[in-house]
């Protein structure tokens, strides 16, 4: 088996005639984290979203170049886009949890996925909640509103609706930027340790967080891929000068 989970091969993406990405090779390993860096408005966000084509809902977009999952052109015109995004699922920046019981949240991709097993439904709830080390905080409320959690809780509450529907990749857009730093802490644990059964890439401004939860690191500057290797290489000893200049906060 492969140890590539995705893989992106000369691909470029572009905002009507604008090229927000340009020749991006990068490969994304399985059971590792990889942390997507570089200064505001980079490509960052723009290459993460690439990675389950949510940048499509926006108007006047093409890519060029491919990426692959499981070997696979996820651009092909045969890809079912809403299998993709089960395979391949998204917490974003800002927790959203939908204005229902903390239950429905986990259970809400398992529905629309067509599971109506009750038994199957309540399970993968709780293992996806216990996933997302929220369990034990919540297991006495399920049946009340998502919206009576704290920051925390409801981001973690976010991945676990994002684990329920059992992805390969997890995709994560700064998860942790809107959390104090206790919950800041809990997230970084959390996605150390959900490596071990996915995949998981994380955009993150946060130089010490990519550090601390990563094992490669891929630095990004104005829509090209600059630099990508080990995390504990890029940190110490980067090949490119600007990857160094970025890291030790010289500009960014």
């Amino acid at each position: 088996m492969s140890t590539v989970a995705m893989a992106a091969e000369n691909f470029s993406f572009f905002y009507s005639s604008f090229k927000a990405l340009s020749d991006i090779n990068l490969t994304i390993e399985r059971n590792r984290v990889t942390a997507l860096i570089g200064p505001s408005g980079c490509g960052k966000s723009t290459f993460l979203r690439s990675l389950n084509r949510m940048n499509e809902i926006l108007p006047n977009t093409r890519v060029e170049g491919r990426i692959t999952l499981e070997s696979e052109d996820i651009y092909d015109r045969s890809v079912d886009v809403v299998e993709l995004r089960r395979r391949v699922g998204m917490v974003f920046q800002k927790s959203n949890p939908f204005p229902k019981s903390i239950f429905d949240n986990v259970a809400y991709g398992l529905r629309i996925n067509g599971i109506k097993d009750r038994a199957l439904i309540e399970a993968r709830v709780e293992q996806s909640l216990k996933d997302a080390a929220l369990w034990n905080e919540v297991q006495d409320r399920l049946g009340h509103s998502a919206m009576d959690l704290s920051g925390g809780q409801q981001q973690r509450l976010c991945i676990a609706r994002a684990l329920a529907v059992q992805p390969e990749v997890v995709l994560m857009d700064e998860p942790a930027s809107a959390l104090d730093p206790l919950a800041t802490q809990k997230i970084e644990e959390l996605v150390f340790s959900l490596k071990e059964h996915y995949t998981i890439v994380i955009v993150t401004h946060n130089m010490q967080q990519a550090a601390r939860v990563s094992d490669a690191t891929a630095f990004f500057y104005l829509g090209q891929l600059i630099e990508a290797g080990p995390t504990n290489r890029i940190f110490t000893n980067p090949s490119k000068k600007q990857t160094e200049d970025y890291i030790t906060g010289r500009f960014g």
